[in-house]
């Protein structure tokens, strides 16, 4: 009987600790985000904008007389040089037309030659003399008229430049009130790529370059890079020349101009790219921004304290070219550990596990 009693309190005493043992709580994981120590950098940032090129000259050509294109002397793509044959059109009525008036001008200028005595002798008026020559005037002028359309069948080259597409064949009819042009003549031995930049970012260019006035900045900027469609980069450096004198005013933007010289005829009206602005900054602390939190006016960044406890600080920061980056004046200092991940959602006080990144990968500015 006391055997019995002994099991069932050694029972109940087992089943006691196994509850007390379930009701015991474990404490939560600390999480882990990363972190990079601060540290003072130089490097050249690069700011990029989609940018459309343009010949220094794009000319369309179009026919100034009635005529049906009876030869085609080039091809889409050529080179030509100025005042080279591209198009003759037919001139088989007007010839006629010239013969004719010609003949005409022949016969005023015979009646003038044979007045012209007759009035220096007093035999007849001046004033038959006179019709006679304002005969010859008009009868010569129609015909200067007939032979300038002629002239005007043969189609040259305005420029030196690439020859554009041929929509029209042999025999097409065309007139000056043809809608489409024959080709377009593109002179690329200079091209220009326009992008546009927002109000901001104008600004932010303008406050980081050296200058006096707006076109002395202008003068000082550094050259720019052209990256083609393919994403390589075109050998040749460019140069800003201008900003609009006013931003749009639906789209808020400045249309700027750059300059790229192509001797080698490689760059094409037409074609698209990405301009990139470097901005070069020398010992200085650069942060993401996306890294930091806007809170009541107030630019925010999260560093890791002694502890391992996360803590707002109040930075003053200034962008720089593209919006990627800050420019930190103050409020962070070298090996301050920054939080780079979770920025918006750890809460200030929240003690974490740091995952130390290198300063270096966070700045690349070649990383998107």
């Amino acid at each position: 009987m006391k055997k019995r009693y002994f099991i069932s309190a050694l029972l109940l005493t087992m089943s006691f600790l196994s509850c007390k043992k379930e009701t015991v709580h474990t404490a939560p994981p600390v999480p882990s985000y990363k972190v990079v120590p601060i540290s003072t950098s130089s490097t050249t940032l690069l700011a990029e904008y989609p940018a459309s090129l343009e010949g220094v000259t794009d000319i369309d050509i179009r026919a100034k007389v009635d005529g049906y294109i009876e030869k085609i002397f080039v091809h889409e793509g050529q080179e030509v040089k100025k005042g080279q044959i591209l198009f003759k059109l037919e001139t088989q009525t007007a010839t006629q037309e010239a013969a004719a008036a010609k003949a005409k001008v022949t016969a005023a200028q015979v009646e003038v030659s044979r007045l012209k005595p007759l009035v220096d002798r007093n035999i007849i008026s001046d004033v038959q003399l006179e019709t006679a020559k304002a005969n010859l005037a008009s009868v010569r002028s129609t015909y200067q008229s007939i032979i300038a359309r002629i002239n005007y069948a043969t189609i040259k080259s305005p420029v030196n430049g690439i020859v554009g597409t041929l929509p029209l064949r042999l025999g097409s009819y065309v007139s000056s009130q043809t809608a489409e042009p024959l080709t377009r003549i593109s002179d690329i031995s200079t091209v220009y790529a326009y992008f546009s930049v927002n109000e901001k970012q104008q600004l932010d260019i303008m406050m980081n370059t050296d200058g006096k006035s707006f076109q002395d900045k202008i003068n000082q900027m550094p050259a720019v890079n052209l990256v083609l469609s393919n994403g390589v980069a075109y050998e040749q450096k460019g140069k800003i020349e201008t900003f609009s004198g006013q931003a749009n005013m639906q789209t808020g933007s400045f249309n700027v101009r750059a300059r790229f010289p192509n001797a080698n005829r490689l760059l094409r009206s037409g074609e698209s790219g990405t301009l990139q602005i470097p901005t070069a900054l020398q010992n200085v602390i650069i942060i993401p921004q996306n890294a930091t939190i806007e809170l009541q006016d107030k630019r925010i960044a999260l560093v890791v304290d002694t502890e391992n406890k996360v803590k707002a600080v109040p930075i003053v920061v200034r962008s720089v070219p593209g919006g990627r980056f800050f420019v930190v004046d103050s409020g962070l200092n070298p090996n301050d550990k920054m939080l780079i991940e979770g920025v918006g959602i750890v809460t200030e006080g929240t003690l974490i596990k740091p995952e130390v990144v290198d300063y270096k990968t966070v700045i690349d500015p070649t990383k998107k």
